[in-house]
């Protein structure tokens, strides 16, 4: 066996374990319904480009019914204010879902690939309270490979970005903390 014979084998796994170690590990593929089954806590944030900077915590109750999760969002912002919000996600194929919530305009759809979903809705920020002030969300959902899902979100209005939204979750209150943004 020549020197290039003994080398060769020893090259391919050697390249085979440098390529493997190169590429990011992935966290499981991302379903709404598993994560969001139970209780979830969240924080937040949310910084609009007028200053306008608004601290959050979310806890959260997801029941799942067929292909249906319903998920109520009870916030509690830094200032004392309180809101609750309920989202009905449907399962509408291996990797979509429908979405409505009492302040979006219309359905939004959502788009998920491996362990991230994307997704875009508009909301009317009064919701009924006077004049209409519609913006534009666009979500994008990642789930960690420490099981906890990180949110951003871009806001505009007219196509112009005018603020950005943060949100981390995971399972128990403590690991929600920990990992706030």
């Amino acid at each position: 066996m020549t020197l290039l014979n003994r080398l060769f084998p020893t090259l391919t796994v050697a390249s085979l374990l440098a390529i493997l170690f190169m590429v990011p590990a992935q966290a499981a593929d991302l379903r709404l319904e598993d994560f969001f089954r139970g209780k979830t806590y969240a924080y937040g944030t949310f910084g609009a480009i007028n200053g306008l900077q608004r601290s959050f915590k979310v806890d959260l109750t997801g029941s799942v019914r067929g292909n249906v999760l319903t998920l109520r969002e009870d916030f509690r912002y830094d200032d004392g204010e309180r809101d609750t919000k309920t989202w009905i996600f449907t399962r509408t194929g291996p990797n979509t879902y429908t979405g409505t919530r009492e302040d979006v305009l219309g359905e939004t759809t959502v788009h998920v690939s491996g362990n991230t979903a994307r997704f875009s809705y508009r909301v009317d920020l009064n919701a009924g309270a006077g004049k209409p002030n519609i913006v534009r969300f666009f979500d994008k959902v990642v789930l960690q490979k420490d099981g906890t899902l990180r949110n951003t979100a871009l806001v505009t209005k007219f196509a112009f970005p005018v603020a950005r939204v943060k949100v981390n979750f995971a399972r128990s209150r403590a690991t929600a903390e920990a990992i706030r943004p």
